[in-house]
């Protein structure tokens, strides 16, 4: 089985890194084709790689302390509701796009929080996409590679994600954030000022329901679509509908649908709008564009739940913040906040202190630096 990360590094292995991501403004637009804003941070998954002789895949988790194998030619590779699914399910999806892979010993960690809204999902899909390839001796682009990582995680794992946490964890630059066009996978690069910070707040809470509900909510949007679809023109997704549109045509959508819809519609506003303000330099703006947020997946898409808005009102109150909304797929995970740097240790403290309070639990709070996108990283005696 395969070896330990440490024995593959110190064995000559390579080592690729992709980063986990906070999204600053944009959630549940990417599979609608909308627009995200968000940015990869330094928090990453490592894998290990070692090419073998053979077609075996072996692969070795350090974070689960667990190991599988399987053979690539074996056919009919289905997921097993697993932690390795992540990593099958890239190599299943890259064979199956005509990419022959070379068999490897693999070994992954991580310290992206799982279940926490970071996207540690995305990160290993990535890690594994950018080791599996460049054993074989693959040229692939980053933009196809991003949209096989999205695939294996639709078709495989069974999550029908957008493609946005892929895209940023393969194209982040470090003190950027990333506006993205989750259509035409245009996207431009917004400077972050250098005296805020990007402060993360865990609730230390995921509600079972999350996976179920998000692939609920994808399906309430696209009964959305085929709603204005048969009267107006062009529509292929709820990007492709107006404010206007919903107020005229959406009122014999049931009631959650439209919710639905609304969210989704200004949501996309809401970002091109916070783009602007953070080219302008207008920090109040924005936030006030991540309090509109907020309340709209609070309200309308209804995926937050008591933690995260006990986290959101707690961090409103406290000086130096610009701004704090839920970031991630809701029910649970983390919240993402702009704080004065100055203001920091002062915002952790309060926070810290009034969560306890209200939940009884004790969150993880870190201001998280930005990061680039995955790469090899440095050989071990190099480092």
């Amino acid at each position: 089985m395969s070896q330990t990360f440490e024995a593959l590094r110190g064995g000559g292995a390579r080592v690729y890194r992709a980063p986990g991501r906070v999204n600053l403004i944009g959630e549940h637009t990417d599979y609608n084709d909308g627009f995200v804003m968000p940015a990869a941070i330094d928090l990453s998954t490592e894998a290990a790689i070692k090419p073998r002789h053979d077609r075996t895949l072996s692969i070795h988790s350090e974070n689960f302390s667990d190991s599988i194998e399987f053979n690539l030619d074996q056919p009919n590779i289905g997921a097993r509701g697993h932690w390795s699914d992540y990593v099958t399910g890239v190599a299943v999806t890259l064979e199956r796009a005509g990419y022959r892979l070379r068999g490897a010993d693999l070994a992954i960690r991580s310290n992206v929080p799982i279940g926490a809204g970071l996207s540690s999902s995305a990160a290993i899909e990535v890690a594994t996409a950018l080791a599996l390839v460049e054993n074989s001796d693959f040229e692939m682009d980053r933009v196809e590679l991003a949209r096989l990582c999205q695939q294996a995680e639709n078709d495989f794992v069974g999550m029908r994600c957008g493609i946005m946490d892929q895209f940023i964890s393969c194209f982040g630059k470090a003190g950027t954030a990333l506006m993205l066009d989750c259509r035409s996978l245009e996207y431009r690069l917004l400077l972050l000022p250098e005296n805020v910070r990007l402060v993360i707040c865990n609730t230390m809470v995921k509600h079972e329901l999350a996976s179920s509900e998000y692939n609920t909510r994808r399906a309430e949007c696209e009964a959305g679509v085929q709603h204005f679809a048969r009267l107006l023109p062009g529509v292929r997704a709820l990007r492709d509908v107006s404010a206007n549109d919903l107020e005229r045509l959406g009122r014999d959508l049931n009631e959650v649908t439209f919710k639905r819809c609304r969210h989704v519609i200004t949501e996309n506003r809401r970002v091109t709008e916070a783009a602007s303000a953070l080219d302008a330099g207008a920090l109040h703006t924005f936030g006030n564009l991540m309090a509109e947020s907020h309340r709209s997946l609070r309200d309308d898409y209804e995926v937050s739940c008591s933690e995260l808005d006990a986290m959101v009102d707690l961090a409103a109150r406290v000086e130096g913040v610009y701004g704090t909304r839920m970031t991630g797929g809701g029910f649970g995970g983390c919240t993402i906040n702009l704080v004065e740097s100055d203001c920091v240790a002062e915002f952790t403290r309060s926070v810290s202190s009034g969560y306890k309070k209200a939940t009884g639990l004790s969150p993880d709070i870190f201001a998280c630096s930005t990061a680039d996108g995955g790469s090899q990283s440095a050989s071990k005696d190099t480092e």
